[in-house]
């Protein structure tokens, strides 16, 4: 039994990466920025006390009240005279309550720690030595900044800058991505659909169309796949039916030739026990012809069936249009249609003259069922663009339009009580011989035409000089 396993989409993977290596980073520059801080804070507490410790140094003012006032507003530090060795406070910046409740023993374990702690405020203690009228040493109580206070001056920059391009880079990042995803999404149903045998199908999508990126390209890619895919399967599709319609029509020309040769046989043995009533009476010739045409048509579904052994050689166009009249001509009275046949062409080209002359009976032949009576089946060859080409015009409706890209396969037909094997007998032929069996309407006509290419003419044959018979 298959366990489904539950799989990230791409908008996690790609976005959730992309966040957290931001936050990683903005941790790091907020760790950098609150050392950096605490640092600076320490040494500009320390650089201030060495500075007011100069000017003291320097001083030859007797200290007083007003003097240690100015001082305190001038640097924002506290002053304390203090004789160290009597342990004995002086006058003092501090209030009176705070400068009271510091005891004599906590003011020197403070100057010996270099930290005082006053009503709560952290003092950085500096010693200084007033070389004044009278010298006196002064303790420069520096207050301390909270660190916290100090931290998040120096890293809201960063939080807000760090905020910011993570509201900017979210969303961007979460709609590119469930773009992509998207994208991605509908190639991965379409690849489904292809594998479920719907070849030729086709993904449309913008950028593909302009290859502007790699899932653009991988669209066009499977595309293309659909596409080849979809030749292929008609490829094999046709070789399959191919296959099938040699099969089938060996069996039918087999058994039509058993038949014909046995009709052909009885008609020879009436003649010779009745020669004066086969002189007298013309069905017997009508006959014949009709058995003729089975038989061409018989040699058309054989070289359909297998692949002839038959050598190319070179073969007269006159003669070749001349025997095609003749065979369908009986058809032709019956049916009340007109045959007319370009002759002389003046055209000699080199093939297989039974297998040529089977694909335009069997062209012929739908040319009168199209016709009708009354109507007119033309037979011509041309030479025009390096080809030559073999034409039967009728004047029927012709094929219907449905029909125009599978006309000639095998079983494809237009006529109800056609079996679609005539025009693949034909195509086959056209095929057997480099060419090509193609169908159009012109001029109120429907034309075929076995178009095959100059290697076909004989070198020595002469430009063609139509003329017209009917």
């Amino acid at each position: 039994m298959a366990v489904g396993l539950h799989h990230p989409s791409l908008t996690r993977r790609l976005v959730l990466p992309v966040v957290a290596l931001l936050l990683a980073a903005v941790l790091a520059n907020v760790a950098f920025a609150a050392w950096l801080a605490a640092r600076r804070s320490v040494e500009g507490t320390r650089r201030q006390q060495e500075r007011v410790a100069a000017a003291l140094a320097a001083s030859r003012v007797s200290l007083s009240m007003p003097v240690l006032d100015a001082l305190h507003r001038l640097t924002g530090s506290h002053f304390l005279v203090w004789n160290a060795t009597a342990n004995v406070r002086g006058l003092s910046t501090l209030p009176d309550e705070s400068f009271a409740a510091i005891g004599a023993d906590r003011l020197a374990a403070g100057v010996a720690a270099g930290v005082l702690a006053v009503d709560g405020q952290k003092y950085r203690i500096g010693v200084a030595r007033s070389e004044g009228v009278r010298p006196e040493t002064v303790l420069v109580l520096t207050p301390e900044r909270s660190l916290w206070n100090a931290t998040f001056e120096s890293v809201w920059p960063v939080l807000a800058v760090a905020a910011a391009t993570l509201a900017v880079l979210v969303p961007l990042g979460l709609k590119t991505t469930r773009g992509l995803a998207h994208r991605i999404g509908a190639v991965e149903r379409h690849v489904g659909r292809i594998a479920g045998g719907d070849f030729g199908s086709q993904l449309a999508d913008p950028v593909a169309m302009a290859g502007a990126d790699e899932v653009g390209r991988l669209v066009a890619g499977v595309n293309r796949m659909s596409r080849s895919l979809d030749e292929l399967r008609s490829s094999l599709v046709a070789g399959e039916r191919q296959r099938l319609l040699g099969q089938l029509a060996a069996g039918f020309a087999h058994e039509l030739r058993n038949a014909t040769t046995g009709i052909r046989l009885a008609i020879d043995l009436h003649r010779r026990r009745c020669p004066q009533a086969a002189g007298a009476d013309e069905s017997l010739g009508v006959a014949i012809r009709q058995l003729d045409i089975v038989e061409e048509e018989v040699r058309g579904l054989l070289a359909l069936g297998k692949t002839t052994e038959a050598v190319p050689g070179p073969l007269s166009v006159d003669r070749l249009l001349t025997d095609v009249r003749d065979l369908t001509a009986p058809r032709c009275e019956h049916a009340g249609v007109r045959c007319e046949c370009e002759i002389p062409t003046g055209v000699t080209i080199v093939g297989r003259h039974d297998a040529l002359r089977a694909a335009l009976v069997n062209l012929a032949l739908n040319g009168i069922d199209a016709a009708g009576t009354g109507g007119t089946v033309h037979l011509s060859a041309t030479v025009t663009g390096g080809r030559v080409e073999l034409a039967v015009e009728d004047t029927g409706t012709g094929p219907p339009e449905s029909l125009r890209d599978s006309l000639g396969e095998p079983f494809v037909t237009g006529k109800p009580e056609g079996i679609g094997l005539g025009l693949a007998v034909a195509k086959a032929v056209a095929e057997a011989h480099g060419g090509t069996l193609a169908w159009g309407r012109l001029d109120g006509r429907t034309r075929f035409a076995i178009s095959l290419p100059a290697e076909t003419l004989e070198h020595s044959a002469a430009r063609p000089s139509l003329g017209t018979a009917s």
